[in-house]
C-alpha cells in the first residue's frame, strides 16, 4: 500500500480525531523505508525559528534543511553554529528555491518568516513542488490562519504571539502558568495547590518554592506547589486575580486622583503663586469675619464677594477693617488672571500630552507594556480585556500594537523605553507590574532596571531569549521573572511538523511542559507493560489512560494499571521526556518479528 492511497475518515468528535491522526502518523511511519529518516525544510532566521531547529535536532534523527536569508540578520542567534543540519541561502520562498531545498518527497515543511502574506504564496509555492508535504504556517492573525487551513489537505497555523502573551500577563499579575485547556469532557487548568480542593488536583506540576529553580513534574507529588486541577465551576487564574486589582482601583480616593491630576497637568510655578494667592485671601478673609462677628457662612460670603468684585466704600469703619477689605481686593486682581492660567495651561497641557501621545492623568495601580509588537499586542489586548488599565511604550509610532492601542483607548507613548523620563511619563512610578517585551535583550534590561530605580519593589517582567543571561541578571538585580517566546512557543511548532498532537503547552518560569496523547503500537516496548513503565520522574507523567476501544479515558491511573497496544496515554512531559515515550510506544524490542 502506498501512503498517498490511505485515507482516514474523520470523526465528529474532535477528541477521537486526535487519536486518529497519531495511528496515521504511526502508518506513515511504518511506510518508511528501513533507515529512510524524515526530511523537514525550514524557512526562517529568528530566535523562534533557532530554537524549533534545536528542538528537532535534541528529539529526533530527521534531517533538516533550513532556508536562510542571503544576508544574515544582526541581532539573534545563528543557525549555521547548529551542527548536522544543510543550509540553504535565498531570499526569495519559490519554486525553485524549495526544489533546490529538496522539498520534493520531504515530510514536512515549516514556514517561520514573520510576514503573513508571504508565508502564504510561500506554501502555495511548496504545493506546486510537493503537494503532500505537512505545512506547518506562523502566522499572527488567527481569522486569516482559520481561512489558510482549509486551502491545504495537511496544514497547521500556529501563532508565537497567541502562545507567548498569557505567560506574560499571569506573570505581570503575579498569577502562576495561565494554561488552561479541555481534554476528553473536562476542562484543566494550572494553579497553586494552595488555592484549589485537593479532589480537583489532577497531577503535581513542579515545586517551585526554591526560587528561580523550578523542579518540575517531582517523584513525590505531594511537593509539587503547582498542580494541574479541574475547573469545578469558580473563575480560575488570571481572572481572578484581574478582579481583586480591578476592585481594587474602585476604592481608591477620587479626591486624591483629582489632586494628582491636577498636579500632573499645572505649571509648578503657577501652581504655587496661586496657592499663595487663596492663602493670603483665606487668612485675611478669616480675620475680617471674626472683626467683624459674622458666622461661617457670612465670613465666607463676605471674603469671596470682597475678593471678586471689591468692597463698598465705608468710611466710618475701623482701620483694621479698611486695611484688611483693600488686601483681599489686592488678592482678587492677582487671584482672577492666576485661575484663568491655570485652566488654560491645563487645558494647553493635555491637548499637547494627547497630541504627543503622552499620559493624559497619571495612572496607579495599572500595568506598563513596553513593545507592542507581535506580542506586546497580545498583551495588550488580553490586559484590555481583563479590565486592567494598560499604559504601552513604544519608540515606533507605526508598530503593529499601534493602531489597536488607538481603538481600544490605550495611552501610547512614543519614545525610548530605556530612558527614566519615557518611563516617568508612563506613571512606572505607581503601577501595578512593568511587562518589557521588545525583541533588543539589552533595552529590556535598561528599561527594566530603569523601572526599578523609579519604584524599588516594582514587578519587572521581561522577555530574554538567552536562558544563561536570565540566570545571570537574576543573580546580579534580582529580577527573576523573566519569559523567552521562542523557548514558549518552539515546543508546540516542532511537534506540529512532526504530526505530534499537542493538546497544551505549560510554561513553568524558562522551562515548558507538554500536554499530549500518545497512541501505544502493538508489540512495541510498552505494550503489555503497566502505567509505572510509562512515566519517568521529571520527564513525563501519565494523566489518562484510555483503552482500545473505550470512549473516554481513566483519569489518574494507579502506577500498576495495564497499558495494552492501541491504548492511548495522555501525558505531561517535557520535550525530552515526550520523546522518550514516543520510541517506548512504537519500537520492538530486540529480537521481534512482525506478524
Amino acid at each position: 500500500m502506498e501512503w498517498a492511497d490511505y485515507d482516514p475518515v474523520m470523526s465528529a468528535d474532535p477528541w477521537r480525531n486526535r487519536a486518529r491522526r497519531a495511528v496515521v502518523s504511526r502508518l506513515r511511519d511504518g511506510l518508511r523505508t528501513n533507515g529512510d529518516a524524515p526530511h523537514y525544510v525550514i524557512c526562517g532566521s529568528d530566535p523562534l525559528t533557532y530554537r524549533v531547529v534545536r528542538e528537532l535536532t535534541r528529539s529526533t534523527d530527521a534531517r533538516i534543511t533550513v532556508v536562510l536569508p542571503t544576508r544574515r540578520r544582526l541581532e539573534g542567534p545563528d543557525l549555521a553554529e547548529i551542527k548536522g543540519i544543510r543550509i540553504i541561502r535565498a531570499d526569495l520562498l519559490n519554486e525553485d528555491t524549495f526544489r533546490a531545498a529538496g522539498l520534493a518527497g520531504a515530510d514536512g515543511l515549516a514556514l517561520m518568516r514573520q510576514d503573513d502574506v508571504g508565508n502564504i504564496h510561500a506554501a502555495l509555492c511548496a504545493q506546486e513542488v510537493e503537494p503532500r508535504v505537512r505545512l506547518v504556517l506562523r502566522m499572527f492573525s488567527p481569522r486569516l490562519g482559520e481561512g489558510v487551513k482549509r486551502l491545504f489537505a495537511d496544514c497547521e497555523v500556529l501563532s508565537d504571539s497567541v502562545m507567548a502573551a498569557p505567560a506574560f500577563v499571569a506573570a505581570a499579575l503575579g498569577e502562576p502558568a495561565p494554561t488552561n485547556f479541555r481534554h476528553a469532557g473536562r476542562t484543566l487548568y494550572v494553579a497553586r495547590r494552595a488555592d484549589v480542593r485537593p479532589d480537583s488536583i489532577v497531577c503535581g506540576l513542579a515545586d517551585t518554592r526554591e526560587r528561580n529553580n523550578p523542579r518540575v513534574l517531582p517523584a513525590d507529588q505531594s511537593r509539587a506547589d503547582l498542580v494541574l486541577a479541574e475547573v469545578m465551576g469558580q473563575p480560575v487564574g488570571t481572572e481572578v486575580a484581574a478582579r481583586r486589582i480591578v476592585q481594587k482601583r474602585r476604592r481608591r480616593r477620587p479626591f486624591f486622583a483629582l489632586f494628582r491630576g491636577l498636579r500632573w497637568f499645572v505649571n509648578r510655578k503657577l501652581g504655587v503663586a496661586t496657592i499663595s494667592v487663596l492663602s493670603v485671601a483665606t487668612i485675611v478673609g478669616g480675620m475680617l469675619a471674626r472683626l467683624q462677628g459674622l458666622d461661617g457662612w457670612q465670613g465666607l460670603y463676605v471674603t469671596l464677594l470682597t475678593t471678586i468684585t471689591g468692597p463698598d466704600v465705608d468710611l466710618d469703619e475701623s482701620f483694621r477693617v479698611q486695611a484688611m477689605q483693600v488686601l483681599l481686593t489686592v488678592s482678587g486682581l492677582a487671584l482672577v488672571p492666576l485661575i484663568t492660567a491655570v485652566v488654560v495651561d491645563a487645558i494647553v497641557n493635555a491637548r499637547l500630552a494627547l497630541n504627543a501621545g503622552r499620559l493624559n492623568m497619571p495612572r496607579e495601580g495599572h500595568v506598563v507594556v513596553v513593545g507592542v509588537g507581535n506580542v506586546g499586542t497580545r498583551i495588550i489586548r488580553q490586559l484590555y480585556d481583563l479590565s486592567i488599565e494598560v499604559v504601552a511604550i513604544d519608540r515606533n509610532p507605526e508598530a503593529r500594537g499601534a493602531p489597536v492601542a488607538r481603538q481600544l483607548n490605550i495611552p501610547l507613548i512614543i519614545g525610548d523605553a530605556a530612558q527614566e523620563a519615557v518611563l516617568r511619563a508612563a506613571s512606572v512610578a505607581t503601577c501595578q507590574a512593568l511587562v518589557v517585551v521588545s525583541t533588543d535583550d539589552v533595552s529590556n534590561l535598561q528599561a527594566a532596571l530603569n523601572g526599578r530605580s523609579l519604584k524599588p519593589d516594582l514587578r519587572v517582567v521581561m522577555r530574554l531569549f538567552d536562558g544563561d543571561l536570565a540566570d545571570k541578571i537574576q543573580k546580579a538585580f534580582n529580577i527573576a521573572t523573566s519569559r523567552s517566546v521562542s523557548y514558549l512557543a518552539a515546543p508546540a511548532f516542532a511537534a506540529a511538523l512532526e504530526n505530534r498532537d499537542v493538546i497544551a503547552t505549560i510554561p513553568v518560569d524558562r522551562h515548558v511542559l507538554l500536554v499530549a496523547e500518545v497512541v501505544v503500537t502493538r508489540g512495541s516496548l510498552l505494550d503489555g507493560t503497566t502505567i509505572r513503565d510509562a512515566t519517568r520522574a521529571g520527564e513525563v507523567r501519565v494523566i489518562a489512560l484510555a483503552k482500545f476501544g473505550e470512549p473516554r479515558p481513566i483519569w489518574t491511573p494507579s502506577p500498576g494499571f495495564q497499558v495494552s497496544g492501541g491504548d492511548r496515554l495522555t501525558v505531561v512531559a517535557r520535550r525530552s521526556g515526550l520523546g522518550w515515550l514516543l520510541r517506548q510506544t512504537s519500537e520492538q524490542p530486540e529480537g521481534a518479528t512482525e506478524s
